[in-house]
């Protein structure tokens, strides 16, 4: 498979990927409460990044939420000098794929975001693992930008464990490192590549489940 073609790191089981449609066609949000705690609205704009994954299907779908300004997929957990396409993959840098969401507060909450990632971004429950995808770069991870997005994450997780809202237990871990952009490559590759394999089996089902599900918050 050549990278150039489709990038091995996202799409490494395409074949696979595209003789499953029927798994990624089920998907579906799954229904969760709306959080308790939240981070205080302020004025100007705020950032949040979120691990689980292909960041291909997370950069699309955050998106799409009302109030977000701007989602940039890339490399989250390691160090500046292994944050490449080609050393992630490998699944030894300590990286994880991740968005960086920039959003008005004012619009939609961290809280809301939170959400939206648990109930169908990505599946809290899978170990370094999604979909067609395996290794600890596919992690769920959440790097908080600040002790109340910390506060916020850690009492999210606690009230969707008491409430059993999943079936098996949420693995989502709370990091810190810094973020940085993956290649222009791997930016909008939802909407620059709307026929490719892994975005028609794995993400577009993911997409129509998230504005299905919340109608008011999609755009």
């Amino acid at each position: 498979m050549l990278k150039t073609v489709i990038p091995a790191m996202c799409a490494g089981l395409v074949a696979a990927a595209a003789l499953m449609p029927g798994i990624a066609g089920a998907e579906r949000a799954v229904p969760l409460p709306a959080a308790r705690a939240d981070v205080a609205p302020a004025a100007g704009l705020q950032t949040a990044i979120f691990a689980g994954g292909c960041f291909w299907g997370m950069e699309a779908v955050f998106e799409r939420v009302k109030g977000v300004r701007d989602v940039v997929s890339g490399y989250a957990g390691g160090t500046r000098t292994t944050a490449q396409y080609d050393q992630v993959s490998t699944e030894t840098t300590g990286h994880a794929e991740a968005i960086r969401i920039t959003f008005d507060p004012r619009q939609v909450s961290y809280a809301t975001l939170l959400r939206v990632y648990f109930s169908i971004a990505h599946d809290p429950t899978l170990l370094n693992r999604q979909g067609p995808d395996r290794g600890p770069s596919y992690r769920s991870a959440i790097f908080p930008q600040s002790p109340d997005q910390a506060r916020v994450a850690r009492a999210y997780i606690a009230q969707l464990t008491a409430a059993h809202a999943f079936a098996n237990p949420i693995v989502t871990r709370l990091e810190s490192g810094g973020f940085y952009p993956a290649e222009s490559f791997h930016q909008n590759f939802y909407d620059r590549h709307p026929t490719h394999p892994y975005i028609v089996s794995w993400d577009k089902p993911k997409v129509a489940a998230f504005r299905a599900a919340y109608p008011t918050l999609a755009r």
